[in-house]
């Protein structure tokens, strides 16, 4: 198959074009390299350019003939989000709808969307299914499950067929450490702690001890970014053969969650290994956070065929500690 990564420079989209090429289809990686960096482009054809340009996406459908688009380009820190949202909905809304004009001008009908579980909002229930409540707190939640909802009256309209992926917390690296994760700036847990441990910052602070769990601090579902591409990669062979018409909600987790303290404590257990260890900081609990986010991913097993594959915390840990370990020398 060809297919189309839209920021395939990031963290998830070039793990995600390393498994398609791995899998002998061929990729062509469209990025700008605002937030995604040259060097994670390690597999697929690079075409630097905008979402907002449209001739330079009419030549790319032209000259190419796309069998399924993957889009993972998207503004997403939170706090920009509330300070900033015109970024926020004119990059992951409009410019979102510019590639799927192309798409639908085009005649390619099959679109994987990475979505989140920001567009739940604060949890009613958990673990959290596809029928919960949507009612995202920040506009970076309103603008993913804007594109959602465009994207089912896309299908009803113009026939493309999409599966929307909303995941919790991408974690892990590319267990051969090719590429992993690498922010600008850096907010997710598992590689803040790691850089702690590896000397590129000078603590991790633990944002509040007082929540109902057992250990007083935040779970959070955590997914490896691996099984999170195979996800991908399983999502686009159910549109391409046909099973998957309209638009298709999944979400995607571990189904258990791990706390702040389970993933520190596995942090310090892993990188004593190699004589590391790093300085932990309590803070006040932070606006927004809610206790417990688990996904129930029951309808991407069953109906995907998905299961992940790396869902030990320590596993995880130690895919991202090889790669903070060589981030670490190049900084």
């Amino acid at each position: 198959m060809r297919v189309l990564v839209v920021g395939g420079a990031g963290y998830i989209g070039s793990h995600m074009a390393k498994m398609l090429v791995k899998s002998g289809h061929e990729v062509t990686v469209f990025d700008n390299l605002t937030t995604g960096f040259l060097r994670s482009v390690k597999y697929g054809r690079l075409v630097e350019g905008d979402l907002d340009d449209m001739k330079l996406l009419e030549m790319l459908f032209v000259e190419n003939h796309f069998d399924g688009v993957m889009h993972f380009a998207a503004n997403s820190l939170v706090g920009e989000s509330i300070t900033n949202p015109a970024k926020y909905y004119r990059n992951n809304v409009g410019n979102t709808i510019n590639l799927l004009d192309v798409m639908v001008r085009h005649k390619v009908k099959s679109f994987i969307f990475s979505s989140t579980a920001a567009t739940f909002g604060e949890p009613e229930y958990v673990p959290i299914d596809e029928k919960h409540p949507q009612n995202p707190i920040n506009p970076y939640g309103s603008s993913k499950l804007m594109v959602e909802r465009i994207l089912q009256d896309y299908a009803k309209a113009y026939g493309l067929n999409s599966v929307c992926l909303r995941y919790f917390n991408a974690c892990g690296a590319d267990p051969e450490g090719e590429i992993g994760e690498c922010h600008d700036p850096e907010t997710h847990l598992i590689p803040l702690v790691l850089q702690a441990a590896s000397g590129r910052r000078e603590s991790i602070t633990v944002f509040g001890q007082d929540y109902p769990t057992k250990d007083g601090t935040c779970i959070r579902d955590y997914i490896h970014i691996s099984d999170l591409c195979s996800a991908h990669s399983l999502a686009l062979d159910y549109v391409l053969s046909g099973k998957g018409q309209g638009a298709l909600m999944f979400n995607l987790g571990n189904g258990s969650g791990f706390s702040v303290r389970q993933v520190i404590d596995m942090v310090n257990k892993v990188v004593a290994e190699d004589g590391c260890s790093f300085n932990v900081e309590y803070g006040a609990r932070r606006i927004g956070d809610p206790a417990v986010l688990i996904a129930d991913s029951t309808r991407a097993k069953d109906q995907l065929g998905w299961s992940p594959v790396f869902d030990s915390l320590e596993v995880i840990v130690r895919h991202a500690w090889e790669w903070e370990k060589k981030l670490a020398k190049l900084n």
